[in-house]
C-alpha cells in the first residue's frame, strides 16, 4: 500500500477537537503510547493503525494517512482498548468510532456494511425486513405477547425486542422461549411491534451517527406514546443504547438487561426449573454486557440456577472476554474481514469454549447464536458443541 506524504494540519486538528467533547473525550490528548490498546484489540495485527498508533498519527499531523487505509473497519468496538487503557481514553467510542465517521463521509464504506446502513434508514432494521412483520414472530406459540396499541395502552414492562430478535428465524427462538418465561412469571409486559425501530448502536459505532439519532428518535416517539414502568431488552447493543448514549439526546426511561430482570426473580424462578439439563455449560460474556456495562454475576446465577448444570469458565472470561466480532459494525463486514484476517473472532471463542470442556456454549446477545453457530460448523473439533441463549437453557428446565 502507498501511502501519501502530504499532510493536512488543518484536518488534523479539526479531527482532535471533535474527539474532546465531555464527558472523558479530552483524555485523548493523555495518551501515554504505551501500546496496551494496540495489543489487545483482536484484530490489531492486521490493521495499519490500531488505536495507539492512531493517536500517535494524530499527534504527528499525519492523520490523512489514516483515512487512506481500510483497516479501520477491523475494529469490532468490543471495548477492550477502552477496558485497559490507563489514561482512561473512552478510545471506542471516540476515536473509533469518529475515524469511521470520517471514512463513510469520505464514501469509503465496504458494501456489506452500506447495505446494512442502508436498510436501517430505509426500513428501521438492518435486515431490510418489513416494519409491519415486525411481531410475526409472535404468531402460532403459546405464550401470550400483548402489542401496546393493540391489546393494551399500559403495563408495567415494555419489552423492547430489537431487529435480530424480531427477524432472524434462529434468534426468534430465543424471543418466544423469552415469552414463555415472562408468561410462566406472570409478567405484566407489552411490546411496541411495528412502531419499534432498531436500538440503532451498532450503526453508531460504525460511524453512522446521524442515523443512530433517527432511530433512537422514532423509538423515543414509541416509547412516550405509552404508560410503562421500565425497559428490559434481551439485546446488550439496545441496552447500552437505552441506558447510556438515548439519554444525551434527551431520551430517559429506566432499562435492564433481562439477565438483570431475570436474576432479581430468581427466587421466583428457581421453583420452576425443575427439569435437569445435565453437562458442563461455558458463558460468553457479551462486549456490550460485561466490559461496557459491567454485568457479570446476573447471568452466571441463572445458569447456576438450573439443576444438572455445571458452569465452567473459559481462559477468556468476564473483562479479558473475547468478543464475538459482531459490534461497531462487524455483524455486517463478514465478508470484509474475512479477507483481511482470514480467521473469525467467533471462531477463536469457539475453540476455547471446548478447550473448557464444556458442551454447551450460553450466550445472552441476539448477534452471537448465529455466529456461534456458524463458528461450529467450521471448527473441525466443534462437532457436538451446542449454542444456546440463556433463556432457552431456562425454559428447557421449565418444560416437563
Amino acid at each position: 500500500m502507498t501511502i501519501p506524504t502530504i499532510t493536512n494540519p488543518s484536518f488534523n486538528e479539526t479531527f482532535y477537537a471533535s474527539l474532546q467533547t465531555p464527558p472523558t473525550g479530552e483524555r485523548v490528548r493523555t495518551c501515554l503510547q504505551c501500546g496496551m490498546c494496540s495489543g489487545v484489540c483482536p484484530f490489531g495485527y492486521v490493521m495499519d493503525f490500531p488505536p495507539g498508533r492512531m493517536i500517535a498519527a494524530l499527534r504527528s499531523e499525519i492523520f490523512d494517512r489514516v483515512m487512506k487505509s481500510d483497516t479501520v473497519w477491523m475494529c469490532v468496538a468490543c471495548y477492550a482498548c477502552t477496558e485497559v487503557c490507563p489514561s482512561g481514553i473512552p478510545l471506542t467510542e471516540k476515536l473509533m468510532a469518529r475515524a469511521k465517521e470520517e471514512l463513510i463521509l469520505s464514501g469509503a464504506v465496504p458494501a456489506e456494511l452500506q447495505l446494512a446502513l442502508e436498510n436501517s434508514q430505509r426500513y428501521g432494521n438492518v435486515l431490510g425486513q418489513s416494519p409491519r412483520k415486525r411481531a410475526d414472530w409472535t404468531k402460532g406459540i403459546q405464550a401470550t405477547v400483548p402489542v401496546f396499541g393493540k391489546e393494551k395502552k399500559s403495563a408495567e414492562v415494555l419489552w423492547y425486542v430489537g431487529d435480530y430478535a424480531s427477524y432472524h428465524p434462529r434468534v426468534q427462538t430465543t424471543s418466544r422461549a423469552f415469552a414463555q418465561v415472562l408468561n410462566a412469571l406472570g409478567v405484566d409486559f407489552a411490546i411496541l411491534g411495528s412502531d419499534e425501530s432498531g436500538d440503532g448502536d451498532s450503526q453508531r459505532l460504525a460511524g453512522e451517527r446521524g442515523l443512530f439519532e433517527v432511530l433512537a428518535a422514532k423509538n423515543a416517539q414509541a416509547f412516550r406514546k405509552y404508560k410503562f414502568g421500565e425497559i428490559i431488552t434481551t439485546d446488550p447493543h439496545a441496552f447500552n443504547a437505552i441506558k447510556n448514549v438515548y439519554p444525551t439526546l434527551g431520551i430517559s426511561f429506566p432499562v435492564r438487561h433481562y439477565t438483570q430482570f431475570l436474576a432479581e426473580r430468581l427466587e421466583q424462578l428457581k421453583p420452576l426449573l425443575k427439569q435437569p439439563v445435565n453437562g458442563k455449560i461455558t458463558f460468553h460474556d457479551p462486549c456490550y454486557l460485561g466490559r461496557a456495562n459491567n454485568i457479570y454475576d446476573e447471568p452466571r446465577a441463572l445458569l447456576q440456577a438450573i439443576p444438572g448444570a455445571e458452569l465452567v469458565e473459559m481462559s477468556h472470561s468476564g473483562k479479558t472476554s473475547l468478543c464475538c466480532g459482531g459490534g461497531g459494525g462487524g455483524m455486517w463486514l463478514e465478508g470484509f474481514q474475512w479477507e483481511k484476517a482470514h480467521t473469525r473472532t467467533s471462531e477463536w471463542r469457539v475453540r476455547e469454549a471446548i478447550a473448557s470442556g464444556a458442551t454447551t456454549l450460553a450466550v445472552a446477545c441476539p448477534y452471537e447464536p448465529p455466529r456461534f453457530e456458524d463458528a461450529v460448523k467450521t471448527v473441525r473439533e466443534a462437532s457436538g458443541m451446542e449454542v444456546r441463549d440463556v433463556i432457552e437453557l431456562l425454559v428447557e428446565s421449565m418444560e416437563q
